[in-house]
Parts: C-alpha cells; sequence; structure tokens
C-alpha cells in the first residue's frame, strides 16, 4: 500500500516505539509479526482498541456513539467525494467486486456527478 509521507513518520515513531516495548519485554516478547500490539508484541483486543477509541473521541468532544467501523465508511465516502476513482476505493477497502462498493456508497454519487457536470461546463464554457 501506497503511504505518504506523514503516514511514514507516524508508522517509523510506532516502530520506535515498539523497539523500545521489545526490549523492554526481553524473553516475554511474542513476535507476531504486528504493527500495533500490546507492550509484551501480542494482539491488541477489540475491547481495548475501543476503549482507547472512545477516548480518543471523548478528547475530541464527539458524539460517543461514532464506531471505530465508521472511520472506514466515512473515509471511503470521502475519497470517493473527492475524485478518487471507485476502483481504487475498491481496492484499499478490500471488496471483492466493484459492484459492492458502488452500492454501499452510492449516496456519494449525486455529489460526485454534480461536480463532474460543473468541470464540464467550466471547460465548455472556457472555450
Amino acid at each position: 500500500m501506497s503511504l505518504c509521507a506523514n503516514r511514514r513518520l507516524q508508522f517509523a515513531r510506532q516502530g520506535r516505539r515498539q523497539s523500545q516495548d521489545r526490549l523492554a519485554a526481553g524473553s516475554k516478547w511474542a513476535d507476531f509479526g504486528l504493527v500495533f500490539t500490546t507492550r509484551k508484541g501480542t494482539p491488541l483486543g477489540a475491547r481495548d482498541v475501543v476503549l482507547d477509541f472512545k477516548s480518543v473521541l471523548e478528547d475530541a468532544k464527539l458524539p460517543s456513539t461514532i464506531r471505530f467501523h465508521d472511520l472506514r465508511h466515512s473515509a471511503a465516502s470521502l475519497l470517493l467525494a473527492q475524485g478518487v476513482q471507485m476502483r481504487v476505493v475498491m481496492e484499499l477497502l478490500g471488496h471483492s467486486t466493484i459492484k459492492l462498493t458502488a452500492g454501499t456508497y452510492s449516496h456519494v454519487f449525486p455529489e460526485v456527478m454534480r461536480d463532474a457536470a460543473n468541470a464540464r461546463d467550466k471547460a465548455l464554457n472556457s472555450m
């Protein structure tokens, strides 16, 4: 997966944190080859991820009704609204067919179609 420079820096920071955790855990470190782990290298539990996410929501003064999975839908909708091709969004989400992606995110299409029509009109009017 392609990552922007900011994400590469964040992953590098996470790698340094994990290296420190690995040293502190010593022989108790469980190497699963994961990027995000507990301080002992084991996979994060779903409950812990949700609790951390709820804490982030609270700190940001966002509604506690937002689910972790909602981030996926928000990201896909934003990408489509920005003109990212449906096929690219499909692959990022790991959907098996474009039909699944198109059906799930059809609510974004009216805005995208309006923007496309405006761009076409602008191009034609500038001739």
